[in-house]
């Protein structure tokens, strides 16, 4: 009877195993949207941040993206028109090697007509009266679901344009943080306040199931 048992713990360990590899082997293969928030930019208080570039700790900061986000082999690498993004996207293109173009679309949520805040509570909180209030132009010059509606075209548009092999967009991580939260229903604030510069998610296609955040590049 005991020699029956073990028999039996022994089939369903390898079957265990068989099944957790057979879903590591699926979510390998399978195509992947890979959304990235652009690296660390340089704060130009008289300029609008949709003109910021990299700092040079953004630029080095690349290197390392570049480094994580091979194991999920990017076949083109796409980026929004603003400058922060291009230049995160170019950086990673030239390091693995992969073909590079732009998008329109893919900014981040137009705020072009707010100043500089005195503090960064102060702007926190101005980002989760705009997640809180999706339906209502409370910050910025955008709703949260306007400014969804048109990164999802856009992200939409970039898939159809390639449609195989996989895809790293370089955004950023108010739109980012609307369209991942809605797909895979997490709570928006506190998932965009993990997301560091750069940071990226990755994404089953064609459902859009999250399969890993990575918040920190520096950070395995």
């Amino acid at each position: 009877m005991r020699a029956n048992k073990d028999c039996e713990a022994r089939q369903i360990g390898r079957a265990s195993r068989i099944q957790v590899a057979s879903l590591a082997d699926r979510e390998y293969t399978m195509r992947k949207l890979i959304l990235v928030r652009h690296s660390l930019p340089e704060i130009v208080s008289d300029l609008p941040a949709n003109q910021w570039r990299l700092s040079d700790t953004g630029r080095l900061r690349c290197k390392r993206l570049a480094e994580r986000l091979a194991t999920y082999d990017p076949d083109m690498i796409v980026a929004s028109l603003e400058p922060k993004a291009i230049e995160t996207g170019r950086i990673v293109a030239d390091i693995l090697g992969k073909p590079f173009e732009t998008a329109g679309n893919l900014h981040e949520h137009d705020r072009s007509n707010v100043g500089p805040l005195d503090t960064k509570e102060q702007f926190e909180a101005r980002v989760a009266s705009f997640f809180e209030n999706p339906q209502k132009l409370v910050f910025g010059r955008e709703m949260a679901d306007d400014a969804h509606r048109r990164f999802a075209k856009a992200v939409a548009g970039v898939i159809r344009k390639h449609p195989s092999g996989n895809l790293a967009v370089v955004t950023h991580g108010t739109v980012m943080t609307l369209f991942v939260a809605r797909a895979a229903g997490l709570d928006s604030f506190p998932f965009w306040k993990r997301l560091g510069l750069p940071s990226f998610v990755v994404l089953s296609l064609p459902g859009f199931g999250l399969l890993t955040v990575v918040e920190d590049v520096e950070v395995e």
